[in-house]
Order: C-alpha cells, then structure tokens, then sequence
C-alpha cells in the first residue's frame, strides 16, 4: 500500500476496496443457469412502497460494494471461475450491464428498504441479465426474478390473463427482497437466502436440521444439494466480484444519467397502452418493454395503480394528464350530461378531444375503425375541435 502523502487519493481507494472485499460472517458461494424460485415456505402479501431513494449516478457503484455482505472475488476459484465467464467479451458484458441498470439501480433503492445484502441487487444477473422475460407456459418461469406461478401466489402477485405481477418490476422487487429478508431472518446466512430462493426453503432447513449450520470455510456449504444450486450461489457472488473489481476483468462499470433513472408514475385510469405512450412522448414498444406485466393493449389501473417510466418522461405524463383531467372538467362543466351513462349497467366510453388530434390518431387508440367514430358520432366529415367529445360505445 503506497502511504505517500502525494498518494492519498489512491491509498483511501485501496482502503475503500479492502474493507468491502473482507468476507462477512455469513459468506455466501456459486451460481448456476436461471433458476426459477420452486418454495416459499410462509404467505407473503406485499404492497409496494415507493422506491425514491436512488442512489446518485457517482455514488452508485460504492453503495453497491458497501452493501455486500458475502465474500469476495478469491473466496472459492468458482467465483473467479464465472466472475471471467461473464466479462469474457468485456464489450458485450458492458452494453448489457448499461441497459440493465436502470433496473438495477431501481432494485437497489427497494433492497436498502429491507436491508437485504447488496450482493443480491445482482440476482435479476443471474436469472436474466436484468431482462422482463415471459413465460413460455402457464406453469413456467417468468419475469427479471424468473418467479414460478405458485411462488407469485405465495408472494400475493396477482398473475391472469390479463396481468402477471412476476413482470411488475416494482411490484416484483419488493416481494422479493421481503422474501430473501424472511430467509435470512430464519436461517441467519445470507448464503443460505440464496440457496432457499433456488431450491427452497424447506429443503435448506431440512439441511440444516440435518448438518447444522455451515461453517465459514469453505465458502460454499459442503451440502448435498444440486449442481444447479452450488452454481446459482457461486454466479451471484461472481457478478459481485466484478462490481467490486472491475479493472481486474478489463471492464468499466457504466453510470446511470438522471432522465433515465426509472420512477413510479400514478396511473389515475386504464388506458390504451398507446394513448399512454402518446402521454410519455415515447414508442409503445419502449412503454412496454418498462411495463410488460400488462399482457394485453391496456394498462390495467386496476391491477397495477402506476406506470414504470424513465425520469425523462415521467413529468411529461404527468402533465399530459393533468391537462386531460381538466379538459373533461371543463367540458363536463359546460355540458352537464357529456359523460352520464344510459345506464348503471351498460355505461359508455368517451373521449374528449386534444389539441391537433385527429379522428385516424382516436380510433387507433382504442382499436377502432374511423367510419365507427363518425357513426357512433353522426360526423360526416374528419374535423375535430379541442374539448369536443366523442362516443366510443359501450364499455365491455
């Protein structure tokens, strides 16, 4: 360690790098190929907080390490071993890191909120690169957390034809992180956490009424448990290795800019995927790909009260829909019944026109044809006029 003065700089970052390289107590081992989450062993109802306490781009990196709390890069060589798996091409390890991290800074805000071990920020790594993937069958994985139907039940995330909580990013995160925190609550070992989320929790206490609790060395418990759960536990401690160590493998960490840090944004109403993507000034492929729990081409308010946007889009939103709210106050002022329904029990859509909208742009919100639109409002014609509200028929 070079204690020159003209130094200093450098040896408080070799003292930073040590102390967050020093195993815990409780150190944790391998990882394998995405494995899904098979047992939960008590309910667990999550209601989403808030997640606004986002570290700042500069400081993202150092929370991370300062939050780990299982062992470092030369623990065990399986660490090290998929630590260069992982940054084998160090430019496409790097690209993937970037788009990744706007989520991966969203779920290191919701794991400080439950103290869990920063090491598993890292876990969506493991199971998906950090990518919202659907399942293929109804009894399949799916989301960044590769969450297996009966384990979303367990956790109270709501999964039907027509929304799957596993993809709810926020949502998802939080009942994760309550999850791992319940394990290390009970078994006292965050390694253990890791290996109760792969194989679960009730085989890991069978383990441990059987074995005991594991000791320190080696790294990874001398258990009988599957390969694939050895793995699951040595990838997560590898894609911490590189964080903690990037200059070792060649690679640079990215930083996340604050117009693409991913915020919460209330939902007041369901809407077409699209119109809400006309709000957010973005492409509906890019709504989607931040929103994927809605499975159809409406977002669904009443199964998730708020959209996922980058910070950039989020207060163009907001605006859209204050100007919205106060269209249909004033047009509902000036034209009492604009809005009453027929009926209690077959009440009807409507749509108050915006600033340069057309009649082609409103069909193609709500998956209409124009001809319907000029039928359902006798127009004879395609001129619109801010605040004039159309019919779009019944409500199904």
């Amino acid at each position: 360690m070079n204690r020159q003065l003209g130094k200093l700089p450098l040896v408080l970052t070799v003292l930073l790098a040590a102390c967050a390289s020093v195993p815990s107590q409780n150190t944790h081992a391998p990882a394998s190929q995405n494995i899904p989450i098979h047992a939960v062993v008590t309910p667990i109802v999550t209601a989403p907080a808030d997640s606004s306490s986002v570290p700042a781009p500069q400081n993202l990196w150092n929370q991370l390490r300062g939050s780990f709390a299982m062992a470092d890069c030369d623990a065990d060589p399986a660490i090290m071993k998929w630590a260069k798996e992982f940054t084998r091409n160090p430019q496409q390890f790097e690209k993937t890191l970037r788009q990744a991290l706007p989520r991966l800074v969203y779920v290191q805000g919701v794991a400080a909120q439950y103290d869990v071990a920063g090491e598993f920020v890292l876990l969506p790594w493991v199971e998906s690169r950090f990518q919202p993937v659907t399942a293929t069958h109804r009894h399949r994985p799916a989301g960044m957390w590769q969450i297996m139907p009966a384990t979303a039940e367990a956790m109270g995330l709501r999964v039907d034809s027509r929304y799957d909580g596993r993809l709810d990013m926020p949502a998802a995160a939080h009942a994760v992180m309550k999850m791992l925190k319940q394990y290390h609550d009970q078994l006292h070992d965050w390694r253990l956490a890791d290996y109760a989320y792969n194989a679960g929790e009730y085989r890991v206490q069978k383990l441990v009424r059987k074995h005991g609790m594991p000791v320190e060395v080696p790294v990874i418990p001398n258990w009988p448990v599957r390969r694939v759960t050895r793995e699951h536990l040595a990838k997560l401690l590898a894609i911490a290795c590189v964080i903690r160590e990037p200059a070792r493998f060649n690679v640079s960490l990215p930083e996340l800019s604050d117009d693409r840090q991913l915020v919460k944004v209330d939902l007041p109403h369901a809407m077409p995927m699209a119109r809400a993507a006309d709000h957010a000034g973005m492409s509906v492929e890019s709504l989607r790909h931040l929103n994927p729990a809605y499975r159809g081409n409406q977002a669904d308010a009443s199964a998730s009260s708020y959209l996922v946007l980058p910070e950039a889009h989020a207060e163009q939103f907001r605006d859209a829909i204050s100007q919205q709210t106060l269209a249909s106050t004033e047009v509902d002022s000036a034209t009492p019944h604009a809005f009453s329904s027929p009926s209690k029990t077959n009440p009807r859509r409507t749509h108050v026109v915006r600033q340069g909208e057309s009649l082609w742009q409103i069909a193609r919100l709500y998956s209409m044809k124009v001809i319907q639109l000029q039928e359902l409002n006798h127009l004879h014609g395609h001129t619109l006029k801010p605040g004039q509200v159309l019919q779009l028929g019944n409500v199904n």
